[in-house]
This record gives C-alpha cells, sequence and structure tokens, in this order.
C-alpha cells in the first residue's frame, strides 16, 4: 500500500513558477510509476507527466513540454513537478498517482494510488 500527500500549490500570475511534492509513505517508490495529472473544473482529468522511479528519462503531454519538469528525490521519497511559464489555462486541481507498470501511463484510470490534490491558480 502506498500512501501519497502533494504540497506546493497556491496562487501565482502568469509566466510564474511553482514547485509541487509528492511523497510516498507506507512503501517506498522504487518499483513504481509516478504520474502527475490535473482536473479544472468542468473537465476530464487531464494527464500532465509521467516518471518511472528506477530510471530514465520523463515523459510529458504536448500542453507542458518545455515548461514542466519532473524530478526525483530517491532519499526523500518525493517526486517533483516544477512549473515554469505559468498560464491561466494551467489552473486546475493537480494530482499524482502510482502504479505499478508503464503500461497506458496516461490513463489516469489506470494508476492505482493517488494523492488528495492540490490547487494551483494561475492569474492573468
Amino acid at each position: 500500500q502506498v500512501q501519497l500527500v502533494e504540497s506546493g500549490g497556491g496562487s501565482v500570475q502568469a509566466g510564474g513558477s511553482l514547485r509541487l511534492s509528492c511523497t510516498a509513505s507506507g512503501r517506498t517508490f522504487s518499483s513504481y510509476y509516478v504520474g502527475w495529472f490535473r482536473q479544472a473544473p468542468g473537465k476530464d482529468r487531464e494527464f500532465v507527466g509521467f516518471i518511472r522511479w528506477s530510471g530514465g528519462s520523463p515523459n510529458y503531454a504536448d500542453s507542458v513540454k518545455g515548461r514542466f519538469t519532473i524530478s526525483r528525490d530517491n532519499a526523500k521519497n518525493t517526486v517533483y513537478l516544477l512549473m515554469n511559464s505559468l498560464k491561466p489555462e494551467d489552473t486546475a486541481v493537480y494530482y499524482c498517482a502510482a502504479k505499478i507498470d508503464g503500461i497506458y501511463y496516461y490513463r489516469w484510470a489506470d494508476y492505482n494510488y493517488w494523492g488528495q490534490g492540490t490547487q494551483v491558480t494561475v492569474s492573468s
């Protein structure tokens, strides 16, 4: 069993930056794939990016590629989502999630464990 806790959301002006954290407890991330998703009011949950804990480069949605960066800290059992050049359309509740395989990493329904979500609001 994995428990995920997110932090780091908030309000920022367009062009600003935020860094979200996703810390696991219960079990380590060592064998998991960790994804970030977001959901804006009235919209479906959207894939943002994912990283394989054991290695390899992250994958990103086209809408955030070049602006968002996913990284991990093994010692802290934490995955980060650094968001730069934020736009109003990035406003959403952001979730981290974990799954045990990398198949369909872009499909939120395939993830087994979820954080509570953290609000990100970008004003113009």
